[in-house]
Order: structure tokens, then sequence, then C-alpha cells
């Protein structure tokens, strides 16, 4: 069992995950590891005590963006109205499935797959649940939906595809 991280090496590995996910999205999995250190403040030889290599940087920085986006749900449901926390939580997640898109050539395959979607269905249903939507509607239906979203848009590399469809699928689910 691995013990927790002092202070300065939390923020330091917090650091170098936020700023390697924005370096990814940007420039895909390429990016230079060492830009991405002297960007996050640290030194190379912090990146690599940290992440040994490329590809378990890659693999942290998806496990990280997945429990930042679920995290958000409650907390966007506590600062808006459902609806509007809803359509928030889904623009998150079409920037984090294009962050994944520039890393999939590098991600291993994904073990916890299953695990990985239960924990965004379950976000999804928590603003649901939280009075976003009409009654009967399946977050894992949502989840597909979303997910083809980011599909089309992605393929026609146009963000703002994306916002109207959300609006589209969000108008289904709320039932407005």
């Amino acid at each position: 069992m691995s013990r927790p991280l002092r202070a300065d090496a939390r923020a330091n590995h917090d650091r170098l995950l936020e700023v390697a996910a924005a370096a990814f999205a940007r420039e895909g999995t390429g990016a230079s590891l060492k830009a991405i250190a002297a960007e996050a403040g640290v030194g190379i030889g912090t990146l690599y005590r940290r992440f040994p290599t490329r590809e378990v940087l890659v693999d942290a920085v998806y496990h990280n963006e997945v429990a930042r986006l679920c995290a958000a749900a409650p907390d966007l449901l506590a600062e808006l109205p459902p609806v509007d926390a809803l359509a928030t939580w889904m623009e998150r997640f079409v920037d984090f499935m294009a962050t994944k898109r520039a890393m999939v050539g590098v991600l291993r395959a994904d073990e916890d797959r299953l695990h990985t979607r239960e924990l965004l269905r379950t976000a999804i249903a928590t603003l649901l649940d939280g009075g976003a939507a009409r009654p009967g509607v399946d977050p894992n239906d949502v989840l597909l939906a979303l997910g083809g979203i980011t599909l089309i848009a992605g393929e026609e590399r146009e963000r703002a595809l994306a916002t109207r469809l959300i609006g589209l699928l969000l108008h289904g689910v709320a039932g407005q």
C-alpha cells in the first residue's frame, strides 16, 4: 500500500495531470513531456518519478479526467438549476471525450472499461434524479446518446455541432 503524498508532491502531481490533459487534447499524446513538466513548473525528473513512462502518464490523465467529470455532477446540481447542471455536465463530457480521443492510441486496453462506464452512468443518474429529467429517462440511454454526439461532432470537428445536438438531447430528456 502506498502512503499518501506530501502536500507539495500532491500539488505537483495534480498540476502535471492538468497540464498533460491540456497538452494531449491540444497536441495529441506525442506532446513533449519536457514541455509538460516545464508548464507544470516542475523538472522532467519529477514527471518521470511520478509517471515513469508516457503510457503511465496517459493512463493517469484519463482516469483523473473521468474522476473529475463524475465528481462534478453533484457540485453542478448544488450550483445550478437541474437542467442547467445537466447541460453543463454534458458539455464537459464532450470536452472529456475530445481529450480521450487524443489519447486513444496510447491508452492501454481499458481493463476497467465497465467500471468507467458505470461511473459515468452514475454521474448522469445523479443529474437526472436531481430533477433534470422527465420520468422514465434511462441514464444508460443518455450516456449512449452523448457518446453518439461526441462521435458525430468529432468526425465533423465541430464543437458547435455538439452543443446543438446536446440541446436536442436535453429537450428530449427534460421534456421541455
